[in-house]
């Protein structure tokens, strides 16, 4: 029953807690161990129905060579050798629909004796996106939020990393962006007359 998906036994879950599996072999007369013994019994051997991995199928052709070289950069690698020191790596991403929430009056720190005060209600400040850049070798994070995604404001992050050293007179800065509405900043980055810096 551990290996099962709970939607078998109409279980409106996504998986199986250690606690709602112990109910079902009860209600179902599989045994009247405790939740404890079950969850020795599944250790034992190696049965951990409360996780689970997300995986999905690779649906574009390319995948492979296009991940290799995602990967190779990743590596310190790009066709077939090592790169530069004056090479960077930045991987790049946006989060939309972040709700911009603040508590309706200040957090009160810790004293002794006592934890800190946290208000519970909060004011809706509306939905922002937020772009972050890092250089995936150096451990540098870069980030801003916008009132929204796109390529206006992804070419604003884009400008903000460029603008920096090392990256404003580096030899080559390869970035590393999903196939999102970031996607056609990589077209402007290699044009000349493009008003951002043109290294990719």
């Amino acid at each position: 029953m551990a290996c099962e998906l709970p939607a078998r036994h109409d279980r409106p879950l996504g998986r199986f807690s250690r606690t709602e599996l112990h109910r079902l072999v009860v209600e179902q007369g599989v045994t009247d161990a405790s939740a404890t013994t079950i969850w020795r019994w599944l250790h034992d051997r190696s049965i951990k129905p409360w996780q689970q991995r997300s995986w999905i199928f690779p649906r574009d052709p390319d995948f492979q060579p296009k991940a290799g070289r995602v990967l190779d950069l990743y590596a310190r690698r790009f066709e077939g050798r090592r790169l530069h020191p004056g090479e960077y790596v930045i991987c790049a991403d946006e989060k939309s629909q972040l709700q911009a929430l603040a508590r309706r009056h200040e957090t009160v720190p810790a004293a002794s004796g006592r934890p800190a005060l946290v208000e519970f209600e909060y004011r809706r400040g509306g939905t922002l996106a937020y772009l972050a850049a890092w250089d995936v070798h150096h451990a540098r994070l870069f980030g801003r939020c916008e009132p929204k995604t796109g390529i206006d404001p992804f070419g604003r992050l884009v400008e903000q990393v460029m603008s920096n050293e090392p990256y404003a007179s580096a030899k080559t800065v390869f970035w590393v962006v999903d196939n999102g509405s970031s996607q056609p900043v990589t077209a402007r980055l290699t044009d000349s007359r493009a008003p951002i810096p043109t290294r990719v």
